[in-house]
């Protein structure tokens, strides 16, 4: 009788809330939120420069200097980027005291913030880079670059150097704790030099550390006398995460 009673009591509750039972949906529209991971593969080529005495002293960490290039340089062949920049430079035989790291985008494509991130990833994981010292400077479509990839990680750079780009004024608070030297040509008819004067006034208004370089007679290329001054890459090196460096 008494387990009877008890069997009636359990299938009466089972009756009330079935075991697993979804809760009933509030009704009506109502805030929710979801959280799913997603991955997928991203791939790239890139130019490696690695300094004549790197890996002589295995305890040394090598600050590292990102390069993005302009829209013409895109495609599938590497040695289209040895037309400006530092690559130009290492190929014509300069030696740079820093890991240079040159990738290219791909054809009709801009930069991506998610392959250059992965592209870092990579390469500091496989060369001894000074985490604290990873520069990244772009020139045109690498402007643009530097702005955008330093504004979605922010705490990664200790230096950012864009060259005729722009970026998106409304986050410059996001880069106010960097330095920068942003360098453009005051008849540039392809970026419009105001690009770069709206970043420099945010962050300025922001309390930002940036330096602007107008150069009265350049047009659009106000890279080839920006990148052939040594004194920027020594201003580079003194530059680290976290303020600079004697």
């Amino acid at each position: 009788m008494r387990l009877k009673c008890l069997w009636n009591v359990i299938f009466s509750l089972a009756l009330v809330a079935p075991i697993g039972a979804t809760p009933k949906p509030e009704l009506g529209q109502t805030p929710q939120s979801f959280e799913f991971k997603i991955t997928r593969t991203v791939s790239g080529k890139y130019l490696l420069y690695l300094p004549e005495t790197y890996g002589n002293d295995a305890t040394q960490h090598w600050p590292l200097l990102l390069f993005l290039h302009g829209s013409g340089e895109r495609g599938d062949n590497l040695d289209l980027l040895k037309k400006h920049g530092p690559p130009k430079l290492i190929a014509a035989g300069k030696q740079f005291p820093f890991i240079v790291v040159s990738p290219q985008c791909p054809r009709n494509e801009k930069w991506s913030p998610e392959v250059l991130t992965a592209l870092l990833d990579e390469v500091q994981e496989k060369y001894a880079v000074d985490k604290d010292r990873v520069y990244v400077t772009g020139l045109s479509m690498g402007g643009f670059g530097t702005w955008m990839l330093a504004t979605e990680h922010p705490d990664r750079f200790a230096a950012l150097v864009p060259i005729c780009g722009g970026g998106n004024p409304r986050q410059a608070d996001r880069l106010k704790n960097i330095p920068i030297r942003v360098f453009h040509g005051a008849k540039d008819q392809v970026v419009k030099m105001e690009m770069s004067q709206e970043m420099v006034d945010a962050l300025n208004a922001a309390g930002g550390k940036v330096q602007f370089t107008i150069y009265p007679e350049a047009n659009h290329d106000s890279w080839t006398q920006t990148y052939d001054d040594p004194k920027l890459y020594e201003w580079l090196l003194q530059q680290r995460r976290g303020g600079s460096t004697p």
